[in-house]
């Protein structure tokens, strides 16, 4: 009587009762595992019939060697659950496979064996062939995919965490760049009903939603590195005055080119930015040093030696020029009462702006235009220079010019180092 619930292989004879193939197509032909993978044919049934497999849940995937004795009803249990409840919820598992097993166990036998046993070691590959690799940047750059690497929360007081609006346990803030993002994937469900259309829509729903996280992560990774929450803070100025090191003054034609390359900044690091001012100033100065070598060279001056005797004698020039100067501005200012009274007679004449302050003394005291003066003036020049070269050389002076004009313009010009005491 205990035989009759049982059930056999038609083929074989075997206990089939735990697990057996049905054919669809041919009543009463059940057989065995075996039977079935070597295709056995009996009477009208044929391999390729339909077949539904037909087992009371209580044989082992693995075998009788197998630990804990798992049945297939248990292993049935425990993918259903590692696909509801995701890798790690072991608890959660462990309840939906039954009260018979721990959580513990649940771990292992997963572990064991679908993950470093033979089913594992087929399905999983130890290293993934035609992988694609990201070429456009460096690990951990600006524009890399790795920027939902948490950062470490900010260095500052609870106040000014409530001044911000920052939770610095979650390294986020109240109101975050693109506040709305969120309402992208809100709404968003997955039904079993769903239309290949709704699905690649929902997809774009996310991959809309992953750039802005991206976007509000990279935002931050800049006000990170350029210490823009500090200086938001006034922070900055306190640690500048800190620091004991001297650092290079910046112009104001840098500040105005910090300004317009400002965009850059989301493209480079803070210390990349800096070393590219610091280059550029490194070139200012080169082209600068270029330039004075040049000017030496044209003047005559081969060696760096010979430089410092050059720049002492120009700096002495440049300073009695100076002194001169500021010796005629006094002049200048002495005699600007009466100037427009003084020189009333011949300012508007023509040749009075190639005059100099002695020069016009002389023709409103000799009431002598400009031009006349300049005449007489460069024949005595030309005569001195061709007695000076044994050219004899007659003189030419205007009718104009009586004897007392002549003597006192001589006398100037002798005076003014334009002519020699001899020739006058």
């Amino acid at each position: 009587m205990a035989d009759l619930g049982k059930k056999y292989c038609v083929n074989c004879l075997a206990d089939v009762t735990n697990l057996r193939l049905r054919c669809t197509d041919c009543p009463d032909i059940e057989l065995c595992p075996e039977c079935f993978s070597a295709g056995a044919e009996i009477g009208n049934h044929r391999r390729w019939h339909g077949y539904q497999q037909v087992d009371g849940g209580l044989f082992s995937l693995w075998g009788p060697e197998a630990e804990g004795g798992w049945t297939s009803r248990e292993e049935q249990s425990l993918l259903d659950a590692i696909e509801q409840y995701g890798f790690g919820n072991w608890e959660d598992m462990a309840a939906h496979v039954g009260p018979s097993r721990t959580p513990q166990e649940v771990m292992d036998h997963y572990v064991v064996m679908y993950i470093h046993g033979n089913l594992g070691k087929a399905c999983i590959p130890d290293s993934i062939p035609n992988r694609v690799t990201d070429h456009t940047c460096p690990s951990g750059g600006p524009l890399s995919p790795s920027l939902t690497t948490p950062l470490p929360p900010l260095d500052i007081s609870l106040a000014e965490q409530q001044q911000l609006g920052y939770m610095p346990l979650r390294d986020d803030y109240e109101i975050e760049y693109d506040q709305d993002a969120e309402k992208l994937i809100s709404g968003l469900s997955v039904n079993y009903d769903d239309e290949d259309v709704e699905i690649e829509l929902k997809r774009a729903h996310v991959d809309m939603y992953v750039r802005k996280l991206r976007e509000r992560q990279r935002r931050k990774n800049i006000a990170r590195d350029y210490n823009l929450v500090p200086g938001f803070l006034g922070r900055d100025k306190k640690d500048k005055e800190k620091e004991n090191t001297p650092k290079r003054k910046i112009t104001k034609e840098e500040k105005e080119q910090r300004v317009k390359l400002r965009a850059l900044c989301q493209f480079m690091a803070h210390r990349e930015f800096e070393e590219l001012f610091e280059n550029m100033h490194k070139e200012r100065v080169l082209r600068a040093k270029v330039r004075e070598l040049q000017r030496y060279r044209r003047n005559g001056i081969t060696r760096l030696e010979e430089s410092a005797e050059y720049e002492a004698a120009r700096h002495k020039r440049e300073k009695r020029k100076e002194n001169k100067n500021v010796v005629a501005s006094k002049r200048g200012g002495i005699k600007e009462e009466g100037k427009d009274g003084e020189f009333a007679a011949i300012e508007n004449l023509t040749g009075f702006e190639l005059l100099s302050d002695r020069e016009k003394v002389l023709c409103n005291s000799l009431n002598l235009s400009p031009t006349r003066y300049l005449t007489v003036k460069t024949i005595i020049i030309k005569d001195h220079l061709q007695k000076r070269q044994g050219i004899p050389a007659k003189s030419r002076l205007p009718s104009y010019l009586d004897k007392v004009l002549k003597k006192r313009i001589l006398t100037f010009l002798t005076e003014s180092g334009w002519i020699s005491r001899d020739a006058s």
